[in-house]
């Protein structure tokens, strides 16, 4: 029996190779015709699909466009507000009296302004950025159809770049707004609008990258970034997914010739939404207010503080009866969530506190001495005068020191315990601290970011009370290890880690 089944095992195999041979002699022998017929079926397969996705592409085209409109402005200047020009050389008394028929006089002119916009309410409210319409005297808006409307400023907020105009008009198509935060790197997108004065620009490309900031754009950013080419004009334009959904506000390019060079920045529209139904309801942006002035944690401080150099940002000062100090939030704590989600950087937290209507209760977890522990601060508006808020109002900063006696030289400073006196003359009236009178330029303390004039409060999370107390903690640091130093320049504190030779 054992035999009669392998033999049937091997008579069954050498069917089947027979059969595989004899089926790709039929391929091999086939026809080039019947190959061609079939690569040419295929071809035409593809071809159908990407007409279909480019169709598809002008559709969504064709169900924004009618919403982007164009934006001009015009600003009267005076001729006394022209600003960086050269002094006029016949600007004088002499040649005033003598020669003023024939010299020109400045006058006042007509400054005019393009940009783009997209309409969001069939009401005709109109978003936009605020650059586009600072300042204008007159705003005039431009539908794809060709109607023209004067339109009305209803509120602008410079801090995010975001503006609200609005036109009266009937038939008015209104864009559809989309989720911003569902968007992802990598995502095709389309952006419409006026470069250059070339009315309904249509150009395409992906999400590069989300959560810009430092771009130095804006004093809140959180910018989806674009390869999608924006160009002057494009401002004020819409970024739009390919469900025909506007999910951005074109607002800046990063160029060096003045062109795209193949990064746009963006305003997620859940922001701009936000502002904008705050403009029209209040005709203002109300944000919210923590307390605090707080600083990256960079690998050094981290190092000093036994922390991860990702986790949270270091509070480098506390306001007086704010409500991170209501809620026991202390100098030198560690912020490591706020309101349930990661703290990565100073920006990412003040764009959340922002956000953060007044009122709330918002749960905070923070880092005290390496210990975690969560509390609840309730959000106030932010205040108009952040100095004044923070305690810090018209203090002066740090003046000449004058000659240092007695003084010390440690890690590349000069330094001297802080007296009545100097106090006093430094515009550091009431605090106890070492003062650094001289800064060797390549030490490790100039490499940290030590100035002249600065004050140290604290070494290694202790007061420093003198020179003597900075001694101590150096001696007790290893070599090439981090002191983690609290140093007041000016109107606040911030932390420096800096390296033992």
């Amino acid at each position: 029996m054992p035999f009669r089944i392998a033999r049937n095992i091997r008579t069954a195999t050498a069917v089947s190779s027979l059969a595989l041979a004899v089926a790709m002699l039929c391929v091999l022998g086939a026809p080039r015709s019947v190959i061609a017929q079939a690569n040419d079926a295929q071809l035409q397969r593809d071809i159908e699909s990407l007409q279909h996705e480019s169709k598809a592409r002008a559709a969504i085209v064709k169900r924004v466009s009618p919403s982007v409109v164009n934006v001009s402005v015009e600003k009267n200047v005076k001729a006394s507000e022209r600003g960086g020009e050269q002094p006029d050389p016949f600007d004088d008394e002499f040649f005033r009296r003598f020669f003023q028929p024939r010299i020109p006089q400045p006058r006042d002119f007509k400054q005019h302004g393009l940009g783009s916009g997209t309409i969001v309410d069939s009401k005709g409210y109109i978003l936009t950025n605020n650059h586009v319409v600072a300042d204008a005297d007159k705003i005039q808006v431009k539908l794809p159809d060709g109607r023209q409307f004067e339109a009305k400023l209803v509120g602008r907020d410079p801090a995010s770049d975001v503006a609200v105009i609005k036109i009266d008009g009937t038939d008015l198509p209104a864009a559809k707004l989309g989720n911003s935060d569902e968007l992802e790197v990598g995502e095709s997108v389309l952006a419409i609008g006026n470069p250059f004065s070339l009315e309904q620009t249509v150009t395409g490309g992906i999400v590069s990258a989300k959560g810009r900031s430092q771009v130095g754009v804006t004093d809140y950013e959180d910018f989806i970034q674009t390869d999608a080419s924006i160009n002057p004009g494009n401002s004020g334009g819409p970024l739009v997914n390919l469900k025909g959904e506007v999910i951005g506000v074109n607002t800046a390019i990063f160029s060096r010739s003045g062109g795209n060079m193949g990064i746009g920045f963006s305003i997620p529209i859940n922001e701009a939404r936000e502002i904008m139904t705050s403009l029209i309801q209040t005709g203002k942006v109300t944000r919210g207010f923590l307390g605090v002035v707080i600083q990256d944690i960079t690998p050094e401080i981290a190092g000093a503080l036994g922390v991860k150099a990702n986790e949270g940002v270091l509070v480098a000062n506390v306001g007086p009866n704010t409500p991170a100090a209501k809620a026991g939030i202390k100098q030198g704590d560690v912020i490591v969530t706020f309101r349930g989600q990661s703290v990565k950087s100073v920006n990412s937290l003040r764009y959340a506190v922002a956000r953060v209507k007044p009122g709330e209760a918002v749960a905070t977890d923070v880092l005290t001495e390496g210990k975690r522990r969560t509390v609840s601060i309730k959000i106030e508006e932010q205040p108009s005068d952040m100095r004044t808020a923070m305690g810090e109002g018209g203090q002066e900063g740090p003046g000449e020191s004058g000659p240092a006696v007695p003084v010390d030289q440690v890690l590349g400073m000069t330094l001297q315990t802080l007296t009545p006196e100097i106090a006093e003359r430094m515009g550091y009236q009431g605090m106890k601290g070492i003062l650094v009178s001289d800064v060797d330029p390549n030490g490790p303390a100039a490499a940290a970011g030590i100035q002249q004039g600065a004050l140290i409060l604290e070494v290694n999370r202790r007061p420093a009370r003198s020179v003597a107390d900075l001694k101590e903690q150096v001696n007790k640091t290893p070599s090439k290890k981090y002191l983690l130093l609290l140093v007041r320049l000016g109107n606040f504190d911030r932390y420096l880690a800096v390296q033992k030779p």
